[in-house]
């Protein structure tokens, strides 16, 4: 991902002259939790992929750089999975290193059967260094039943925050759908960005109707969005949104739909962790505009 993110910044003239905004410069979207009402900011960050480094020095520094970026920026969800192979260790060595900064919304998954759900999330919690995680969400619906009747009992011990369930690459929507109708957490987990919206049609408007938010992963499709647009110029009426790059236009696209808490873009580069944030700054597209904003996409 990093040539094409590099190749759509050196695009984008624009974004280049003008030093990205910082929320410390300006207030950055942030939406609220509906189980209670909690904000949180409407950028956080994933782990797949970026933050699987394993032992190696440089890249590890490199995670724990774009940590702090993040922080500085207002933080928010952080996100990993017991299938991320060493994200969970490599979070865990930023946190210590940063101190544990303010501005964290710990947030994690169990991957297993029921049986072994609870040694999994010892062992996660083991990894990040954190005391309890504000939310635990059963992964790609792996026995969900079991693992959600293990997070539902932790948060009544006061052990959790927020209970939630995911799917990615866009599957299994009708079974999150029976789990969102049947027993609803406070969180769902799916993929939605501008080109695959197949999300907007039952999950996101039942999303608002029981009162669940929404993470929405895989926003810039494993950076395909990006190569595709890469060195093409964006529409003049992007000003309108205070949007100077692609990435800015993609993820305001995504955080401004009612339905949708945050969204969690991954990233290794300190530069790609501030322009993501700072698609949370400035004017939001309303209905129409994010029509027009996916029709652009689509004719490109």
């Amino acid at each position: 991902m990093r040539v094409t993110r590099r190749a759509v910044m050196i695009g984008t003239a624009a974004a280049l002259a003008t030093p990205v905004l910082r929320p410390a410069a300006a207030e950055a979207l942030s939406r609220r939790i509906p189980a209670t009402g909690e904000p949180v900011p409407a950028v956080g960050i994933g782990s797949w992929i970026t933050f699987n480094v394993g032992d190696d020095p440089v890249l590890r520094a490199e995670c724990r750089a774009v940590m702090a970026a993040f922080f500085e920026a207002g933080g928010g969800i952080v996100d990993s999975s017991p299938m991320y192979g060493s994200s969970q260790a490599v979070i865990g060595h930023a946190l210590e290193a940063l101190g544990h900064a303010p501005g964290l919304f710990s947030a994690d998954k169990v991957w297993t059967d029921g049986a072994g759900g609870r040694a999994q999330i010892a062992e996660t919690r083991r990894r990040w260094g954190v005391d309890r995680f504000d939310l635990l969400q059963v992964h790609n619906l792996v026995d969900w039943e079991a693992n959600l009747d293990t997070l539902d009992a932790m948060k009544e011990a006061g052990r959790l925050r927020y209970t939630g369930v995911t799917t990615s690459h866009g599957r299994r929507h009708e079974a999150l759908e029976q789990v969102m109708r049947r027993r609803p957490p406070d969180f769902v987990q799916l993929t939605y960005n501008i080109l695959d919206r197949e999300a907007e049609r039952r999950l996101l408007p039942l999303a608002l109707e029981r009162g669940i938010a929404v993470i929405c992963n895989r926003p810039f499709q494993r950076g395909r969005l990006p190569e595709r647009l890469a060195g093409r110029p964006l529409p003049g009426w992007a000003s309108e949104i205070g949007v100077s790059t692609w990435p800015q236009f993609l993820l305001k696209f995504i955080i401004s739909h009612p339905a949708v808490t945050s969204a969690i873009p991954a990233t290794r580069q300190v530069e790609h962790v501030r322009e993501n944030k700072s698609a949370a700054l400035g004017p939001m597209p309303d209905a129409a505009m994010r029509r027009r904003m996916a029709a652009h996409v689509e004719s490109l």
